[in-house]
Formats: structure tokens, C-alpha cells, sequence
């Protein structure tokens, strides 16, 4: 439904451009802003992956015994993303996920990985968020973007899953952003390559191919319901709400407040 998009597009284009435009950008200079950048932001890469295998969940059979579950089309679009985002390659064309390439990424440049280890290790043990948030030390603007996302994956909703994973992601760092990433990288190559591929190869996968599968995904979804579009239109809002929340966070940090 192309009105529905479009009214979602004007909607939410101010806090959009908010958002590309964020003064956070501005205050990464040097391998240690940008390793304060990376301590907020993988958080929002590994609940990007838990949102991503929620859709999956919801929308495919990942249970034995197999039995087909709801349109094939859609079937065909998530698991095309799932593909890509869960077993992608890095510079060296290993497979690996875009959380581990991002760790990765992070230990190159000596960002502090000790804080999302310590928090997905929490919850690999069975403990819940709020222990692991705190033996992480989470920043408070990285655990309110997680407990929104988990909001919106404990819906069970896969058209709110889909419209977040659609409009809210990663498709919002900016030209700005590749353009500082790439004059660190021209001072100190060896920490920061793989944090420079990391982002090259958004935009070659994510800002592309897999934009237009979520997009098509979203309108399958929602259908020709108003009531699930006006719904997914709000979940969109929050979700960018809670983005600029999160480089508030950083910008914060990075300047002692």
C-alpha cells in the first residue's frame, strides 16, 4: 500500500533528519571518541539480530516437525535477510555474522568489548536483562533502546517487528559518518579496516537489497489493513525516538556529561 509508506515517510522524515544530522557525529575525531561510539552502538548491532530472528520466528517454521506457516513470499524475504545478516563474509570472505564482524571491529580499535560480553553471557546463562545489564554496566541510553526492541519482539506482532526492522535501523548512519570513519582509517589503517568494511558493507547489503526485501516484507504484512499500518507507523516513531536517545548517550558521554 504506497499511501500507507508515504504517509509514514512524511511522518517520520523530521526525526529522520534529526537523526542523520545528530551533532554525535561531529564529535568523533579520533580513535577514542570512536571507541565510545562502538561501546553504545553494538548493542543496537546485537538487538538488531534478536529482532531479525524474531521476524524469522514468526514468520517461518523453525520447528520439528515441519509444517508451512503463512505466505511463502514472506517465508522468501526473511529468510534472504536472515542469510545475509547471520552468515555474511568479512574482508577476507570467512562467514560470519554482523555481530561478530562488529566485535571484531571493536577489538581491532581496542574499543572495551568486556561490557556486551559480560551482558550476552548473562543471558546465555538464563539470567534476565536487568542482571545483565548491570554486570555490563550497560549505558542507560543502550538499555533503553534493547527494552524497546524486546517490547516490540515480545508483541509477537510481526508487522511492528517488520516496520521497526524496516524504518529504524541501520540504513540511519549517515554519509557524514563513512566520510570521519574514513579519515581515522587514513591515520591508523590497522584499527580501524574492519570497522570501515563493517560499514561499506551496509551500505552494499543492507542499504540495498535487503532495504527493498524489508520494505516488501512490511507491505505483506500490513497488508491493506489500516489499523496494522497506523500501528506500525507508531512503533516506527518510537523506535527512532529511541535512536536519537542513544546519540544523545554517546554525545553525552563523549563530552564528560
Amino acid at each position: 500500500m504506497q499511501s500507507a509508506i508515504d504517509k509514514i515517510n512524511e511522518r517520520i522524515a523530521p526525526i529522520r533528519q534529526a537523526i542523520i544530522n545528530h551533532k554525535v557525529y561531529g564529535a568523533i575525531k579520533d580513535i577514542e571518541s570512536l571507541q565510545v561510539f562502538m561501546q553504545f552502538h553494538v548493542y543496537a548491532v546485537w538487538d538488531f539480530m534478536s529482532l531479525l530472528k524474531a521476524l524469522q520466528n514468526n514468520l517461518t517454521c523453525v520447528k520439528v516437525p515441519w509444517f508451512p506457516v503463512g505466505d511463502a513470499n514472506t517465508r522468501y524475504l526473511i529468510n534472504e535477510i536472515v542469510t545475509g545478516e547471520e552468515s555474511d563474509i568479512d574482508e577476507y570472505g570467512e562467514r560470519k555474522s554482523h555481530f561478530e564482524l562488529y566485535l571484531e571491529a571493536m577489538q581491532q580499535c581496542n574499543a572495551n568489548v568486556s561490557g556486551i560480553g559480560s551482558f550476552c553471557e548473562e543471558l546465555q546463562q538464563g539470567n534476565g536483562f536487568e542482571k545483565a545489564y548491570l554486570t555490563a554496566n550497560t549505558p542507560t541510553e543502550a538499555r533503553s533502546f534493547v527494552d524497546f526492541t524486546f517490547d516490540i519482539i515480545n508483541s509477537q506482532k510481526a508487522h511492528l517487528q517488520s516496520a521497526v526492522f524496516t524504518f529504524g535501523r541501520e540504513d540511519l548512519i549517515p554519509n557524514m559518518f563513512h566520510a570521519i570513519v574514513g579519515d581515522i582509517h587514513k591515520q591508523f589503517p590497522d584499527s580501524v579496516s574492519i570497522f570501515k568494511y563493517y560499514l561499506e558493507r551496509h551500505i552494499e547489503v543492507d542499504g540495498d537489497h535487503h532495504s527493498h526485501l524489508a520494505l516488501q516484507m512490511t507491505t505483506n504484512l500490513c497488508g491493506n489493513n489500516p489499523q496494522l499500518w497506523q500501528e506500525a507507523e507508531d512503533a516506527i516513531v518510537s523506535a527512532l525516538e529511541q535512536r536519537m536517545n542513544l546519540w544523545d548517550g554517546v554525545y553525552r558521554m563523549l563530552h564528560g556529561n
